[in-house]
């Protein structure tokens, strides 16, 4: 039996090693921490075919730019001499256009329409009921600035074949008779769903153990052993593993990772944050995104999640709680009857979303090693993409035609 060793174990290492284990691969997880942790756990849970517009756009950049000083602003570039900084910015920079927002809206779709399904067929397996809702995702708006955007939005939604629908306060506030909102209106994203992750992520591993992988935790890769083009072992701080697939998929640390290899992967970490909490008074019927906060808001089971900001830094800054205020300044503007109070530093989670420089996901082999997969990149979009990546690594592992392009995701594209 042909042996594959997945570095990572996040949503995209675990839905690689998914379709893997599911094709005849004995499955090997290695993963630097405890599987427990991370932003495949933290994050809104959104599987959202509706987010077809990468981080790499104009207005992000100049957002970047304007938001650059202001410590509780959803969108921070942390300034820094930095080479992976500079390369990543340099790049960001140059593919920041609107030929290349229009050029990603068709494979971000696709990609994430391909998850959906994936994630629906898990749904029917034996112990693998998640929690799981197709109700769509509402983007509320409250300024006449965002009105235009939001017309523009959804007729670029509807040109793609995605089911979206403009709402008027009225109609936003029929959907959500519970809160009281300052808004103007919201987009509807019918074609939108959600998740628990920490759910999700819990069944997924526990099916994987019960089809035979394997999992190692606590275990960091210190290098690789390669020869003539292929890779023999991946070492670590506690053995050697051999095998004969490696797949990457370490999120915000893919770049180090890769970097021992010599191939290059303009990326940058992105940090988000978010806090969940139970109090009765936080009830919604719908995932929701406000729109100017950027801030996400998730009903889960007994719960509601709070998260946002995109902040890129190394995953060495100390966290900021500055971003964490800003996150409750953005609820308490658009719910007004909403006293979300500030949460002990204990109670909030943070992670590390992998921002490639174009904002769409690297997946696929690589030049330079022929028994080398990599799959990273994703940014907000992991859990989203997730199970769909998966299965494009399977696909691609298995030499079989893939169930979609993924020549926009080529590994070396920014070369």
């Amino acid at each position: 039996m042909a042996k594959a060793i997945v570095v990572g174990g996040g949503i995209i290492g675990l839905s690689s090693a998914y379709y893997l284990n599911a094709s005849g691969w004995e499955v090997t997880v290695i993963d630097r921490g405890d599987l427990n942790t991370g932003c495949s756990f933290g994050n809104a849970g959104y599987i959202c075919p509706s987010h077809f517009v990468p981080l790499t756009t104009p207005d992000n950049v100049r957002a970047g730019l304007k938001w650059m000083f202001n410590p509780q602003s959803p969108f921070y570039i942390q300034p820094k001499l930095n080479w992976a900084l500079l390369d990543w910015g340099w790049k960001f920079m140059r593919k920041a256009t609107q030929s290349h927002v229009n050029a990603a809206a068709v494979p971000l779709r696709d990609i994430a329409l391909l998850s959906m399904a994936c994630y629906e067929d898990w749904l029917h397996l034996p112990d693998f009921d998640f929690y799981y809702e197709k109700k769509g995702m509402l983007e509320i708006f409250q300024t006449p600035a965002m009105v235009h955007h939001a017309e523009d939005t959804v007729k670029k939604a509807q040109d793609l074949g995605l089911e979206t629908e403009l709402l008027s306060l009225e109609a936003l506030q029929a959907l959500e008779p519970q809160v009281r909102m300052n808004a103007l209106g919201a987009i509807w994203f019918k074609c939108d769903a959600h998740c628990a992750p920490y759910d999700l992520m819990d069944k997924l591993k526990k099916h994987l153990l019960q089809n035979g992988a394997q999992f190692k935790s606590h275990e960091d890769v210190l290098g690789f052993s390669t020869q003539k083009g292929t890779i023999k072992q991946v070492q670590t701080n506690k053995t050697v593993h051999e095998g004969d697939l490696v797949v990457i998929a370490t999120g915000s640390w893919s770049r180090e990772l890769a970097q021992q290899l010599d191939i290059n992967l303009p990326m940058m970490p992105g940090r988000g944050y978010s806090m969940t909490v139970t109090d009765p008074q936080y009830r919604f019927e719908h995932p929701i995104i406000l729109s100017e906060g950027r801030v996400a808001v998730t009903p889960l089971e007994g719960a509601t999640r709070f998260g946002g900001t995109m902040e890129i830094t190394d995953t060495k800054t100390p966290p900021r709680m500055q971003r964490v205020q800003g996150i409750i300044a953005s609820v308490k503007q658009f719910f007004p009857e909403f006293d979300l109070p500030m949460p002990k530093p204990e109670d909030v989670w943070y992670g590390y979303r992998p921002c490639s420089a174009d904002g769409l996901p690297y997946i696929g082999r690589s030049k330079q090693y022929e028994n080398l997969i990599i799959a990273t990149g994703h940014s907000m979009l992991g859990l989203s993409l997730g199970a769909g990546t998966g299965k494009l690594v399977g696909e691609i592992a298995n030499e079989q035609t893939t169930s979609m392009s993924i020549a926009p995701f080529a590994v070396e594209r920014l070369d």
